[in-house]
């Protein structure tokens, strides 16, 4: 366990990304534990996931960013137990003064009641409809929405008001909500982005290892497809020397599962993120980590991350245009490159609240 961890002796991350719990950038202290040799024998236990509650006082989310194609965002929870050690959503943690290492992956935050705040959010007079996207930060079904359903009350407030409506997942759990997520894509009202990085099934349980097998997510694909759902893969995010040769082997399994589109985002490694993917190289494949960082500074300028706009998502250079050279002759074999139809937002009509007088026309 490296140097910075903060697990006490005796603790197990089984199944989780990250090997530590490094302190966030906000903290004014450190941790590290240490044995100071009282003890002769120590408990074996299991990190396990915890879940906090939030009243949430808002729920949408505006960006101005000009390189994302959507600005409005809900995030059902912080944090994510899928614990993919390469998500860029991390650092985000430090701001409620938890780790963006194991604390990200084992201490959540659902948002329940979220639904009731986007209600009377979308019944402002002011408002004005453009697509909401749900799961650019931290995934909204993943496995502690079983239990909690804080998505499934999101999406049907959406679907109530013809709101049109962007998912970014790879649980499975959005099979659940074919009922409503089907008739809303029948209206133009929904899409759907199934994420996927590798088919090698021994690579993804060390990489994501509360996520759903590469097999089982081509499910996904196909059960979405059949339902009538449009479904964008995402190649996100595509790791040079140690994923970017699987490239045209993922592009023609989700064609064949149903994808209707693709898209590919090189990894980002910002602030803390870095330091956690380089522990995770180091232990779990030691033998491509300097090529691995040597690719993706490469692709960054010599830096680990290039925040900038326009290059933050793809990177430059070399390598950053064989990957795009690659993709794009793939896509155009697999007919992937279509340009899915934009969402409607001629629909959005808000339904009657209780109480309301209803008109006699």
């Amino acid at each position: 366990m490296p140097s910075h961890s903060s697990l006490l002796p005796g603790d197990r991350a089984r199944a989780r990304g990250a090997t530590s719990n490094v302190a966030g950038r906000y903290e004014a202290t450190t941790r590290e534990a240490m044995d100071d040799g009282w003890e002769t024998e120590h408990d074996d236990r299991l990190l396990q996931t915890e879940v906090r509650v939030e009243q949430p006082r808002s729920a949408l989310t505006f960006n101005r960013s000009p390189d994302l194609p959507f600005d409005r965002s809900i995030n059902p929870y912080r944090g994510c137990e899928h614990g993919c050690i390469y998500c860029f959503a991390r650092p985000s943690h430090a701001w409620l003064n938890l780790s963006p290492g194991l604390d990200f992956e084992t201490k959540l935050i659902a948002r329940p009641g979220i639904a009731a705040v986007l209600e009377r959010e979308l019944r402002a007079k002011s408002y004005l409809p453009q697509p909401i996207a749900i799961g650019t930060n931290t995934d909204p079904y993943q496995p502690v929405e079983a239990k909690w359903k804080v998505m499934r009350e999101v999406v049907e407030v959406l679907a109530a008001f013809n709101h049109p409506l962007a998912i970014t997942t790879k649980g499975t759990l959005i099979e659940r909500d074919i009922d409503i997520l089907a008739p809303m894509a029948a209206q133009g009202l929904l899409r759907v982005g199934i994420s996927i990085t590798t088919l090698d099934p021994g690579l993804s349980r060390k990489m994501e290892p509360r996520a759903a097998a590469p097999a089982r997510r081509l499910a996904v694909i196909r059960r979405l497809a059949e339902a009538g759902i449009p479904v964008r893969a995402m190649i996100a995010p595509v790791i040079p020397g140690l994923t970017d040769h699987e490239l045209e082997p993922i592009l023609a399994a989700v064609q064949e599962a149903g994808a209707g589109a693709a898209s590919w985002i090189m990894l980002r490694l910002p602030r803390e993120v870095s330091d956690l993917f380089q522990d995770w190289l180091a232990e779990a494949v030691p033998g491509r980590a300097t090529k691995v960082m040597a690719r993706v500074r490469e692709t960054h300028g010599g830096r680990d991350y290039d925040p900038s706009w326009g290059k933050r998502m793809r990177g430059e250079g070399l390598w950053s245009r064989l990957i795009a050279q690659r993709f794009d002759k793939a896509v155009a074999r697999l007919g992937l490159n279509q340009q899915m139809p934009p969402l409607r937002r001629d629909l959005f009509r808000p339904p009657p609240a209780r109480g309301d007088q209803l008109s006699l026309f």
